[in-house]
């Protein structure tokens, strides 16, 4: 008798705590990104210094599931020798964490292609996308 009051306890207890657990299945929540409006053109730009031989081109704003990626890049004697991404998703702490991660080697991995052939970041692929994009975009604005 004690067993089979055992065995409905636990089974009640089990069947408890699996109708109470919340799964990511449901989908994302939907992400609140903080980007002010100064900070994310919507169209892109080339800056030329007063010498002619260094070019900032910032790539069009690629909105991704998470928000927007912006690359800058900044092209001197047919070379890519800056990368800057003003605007990326930040609007939650899980966010920066990825990207202050992703963003890094994306940025190296471009300055080391000096192309946008390079390879996605584990993790970080939805950023890794829109990034491709807007640099993309940036060196066909620079015509490399």
């Amino acid at each position: 008798m004690r067993r089979i009051a055992l065995w409905i306890l636990s089974t009640a207890a089990v069947v408890t705590l699996l109708f109470g657990y919340k799964t990511s299945l449901s989908g994302p929540a939907t992400p609140t990104v903080a980007v002010s409006a100064a900070a994310a053109p919507a169209k892109s730009s080339i800056v030329t210094n007063t010498s002619g031989t260094t070019t900032t081109v910032t790539g069009a704003v690629a909105q991704t599931r998470w928000g927007p990626v912006q690359v800058a890049i900044t092209v001197t004697a047919g070379k890519i020798t800056a990368v800057d991404v003003p605007v990326y998703p930040n609007g939650n702490g899980r966010d920066a964490q990825i990207n202050a991660y992703a963003l890094p080697i994306l940025t190296g991995s471009t300055l080391t292609a000096q192309s946008a052939n390079i390879d996605m970041v584990s993790g970080a692929t939805v950023t890794s996308d829109g990034y491709v994009q807007s640099l993309q975009s940036a060196l066909d604005q620079a015509h490399l």
